[in-house]
């Protein structure tokens, strides 16, 4: 099966210098191919220590001047805060640098701090998305933005350089809400699940999604992209350790960055579900829900992950999966012996378990050239 790895650059406690954090995981990104991985995905965040990620097409393109044939993936561009034909502009380019290796992940945000440093009304955000995304996909396929909507309006233009090829089989988009999960649908791309929800909620998600997509689109649907945190070590107990630390952390800095606990969110055009979540977690306790965030994650030993991560993807119907190694505060020295590790013994054993093609999805692993 197609595995790739996720990069953060997450500098939590500031306890090494954003340079230092870069010169890490850099290095994890520049050894990613030759350890197996089949692609690099990198959120895209603004302005906080959560994740220093500001512009991900950039950290991609540098990642295909030293590579040959690694996918690389953004997980997620967050559409509301970008013009459209920028957007385009970008995985025309990148795809072009990476002669077609651009995996096009998108999505409509949801940090607060981010959309009010931007000056953008988040109340705007899912029509804004379901406009913008309309535009992109269509001006990738045809090399012509085009739209006349109620937010976004653009006059005919022509891409160049024009798109490299085809981005149906590589467009993947993130949703957790059921109403963003139908809209996903309706664009025709396959869906990312961001380990956030009780599995069998996301089970249930799931199913709706492919019996819309069926209906909507006559076939069936990609198989979706998993997103998941990893901690392994050889020493169960250590593992343990790993777990109450840093994926613990990682929860807790979700939380705090997307407000979870806002209830507020209720009354935000778009944004309902994300209130009655809030909700939820006033009536548990926070402590609870950062540990359900956490527990939703994978650690252990390499054959306790292994065995978690296939059942996992048998599980969900999962076509491909992305590792996180390292977050949290993690020192590099503890982020390389996760990597190392999981390499060594995990990543052989997912790479052999067959899932049905790249990526999961129908097209081939070449996707086809676009007509100028």
């Amino acid at each position: 099966m197609h595995v790739g790895l996720g990069l953060s650059f997450q500098n939590l406690d500031r306890k090494m210098t954003d340079a230092e954090v870069y010169r890490n995981e850099l290095a994890l990104a520049a050894g990613a191919e030759d350890a197996g991985f089949d692609s690099i995905w990198t959120p895209e965040h603004h302005f906080t220590d959560y994740m220093m990620t500001p512009n991900v097409p950039q950290f991609l393109s540098w990642v295909a001047g030293r590579t040959k044939k690694i996918r690389l993936g953004t997980m997620v561009t967050v559409l509301p805060w970008h013009d459209p034909v920028r957007v385009a502009e970008n995985f025309c380019l990148l795809d072009h640098l990476s002669e077609g290796r651009a995996i096009l992940g998108i999505g409509r945000g949801l940090g607060r701090v981010e959309f009010d440093a931007f000056r953008l009304d988040m109340n705007e955000s899912r029509r804004r998305f379901t406009e913008y995304s309309a535009a992109i996909l269509d001006g990738l396929e045809t090399g012509v933005m085009q739209h006349d909507g109620e937010l976004y309006r653009q006059p005919r233009l022509e891409l160049r350089p024009a798109p490299y090829a085809s981005f149906k089989g590589r467009t993947f988009a993130s949703a957790i809400s059921p109403e963003s999960i139908d809209i996903m649908a309706k664009l025709g791309v396959g869906l990312m699940v961001i380990a956030q929800k009780p599995w069998e909620t996301v089970r249930a998600d799931l199913d709706a999604y492919r019996t819309r997509f069926r209906e909507l689109n006559g076939e069936e649907a990609p198989k979706p992209v998993l997103n998941v945190f990893v901690a392994v070590h050889e020493d169960r107990a250590e593992a343990q350790r790993m777990r109450e630390i840093y994926i613990q952390r990682y929860a807790r800095s979700t939380v705090q960055h997307y407000e979870f606990d806002n209830v507020n969110f209720e009354n935000i055009q778009g944004y309902e579900y994300y209130g009655g979540l809030a909700r939820n977690i006033a009536k548990h306790g926070i402590d609870k829900f950062n540990s359900f965030l956490a527990d939703l994650q994978v650690w252990g030993t390499p054959e306790d992950v292994t065995e978690q991560l296939i059942g996992r993807i048998g599980d969900l119907d999962i076509g491909a999966l992305l590792v996180m190694l390292c977050y949290g505060g993690m020192p590099a020295p503890v982020a390389k012996a996760n990597y190392d590790l999981f390499v060594k013994k995990v990543l052989p054993a997912l790479k052999a378990h067959d899932v049905g093609g790249d990526l999961g999805a129908r097209y081939g692993a070449t996707a086809s050239r676009a007509v100028a």
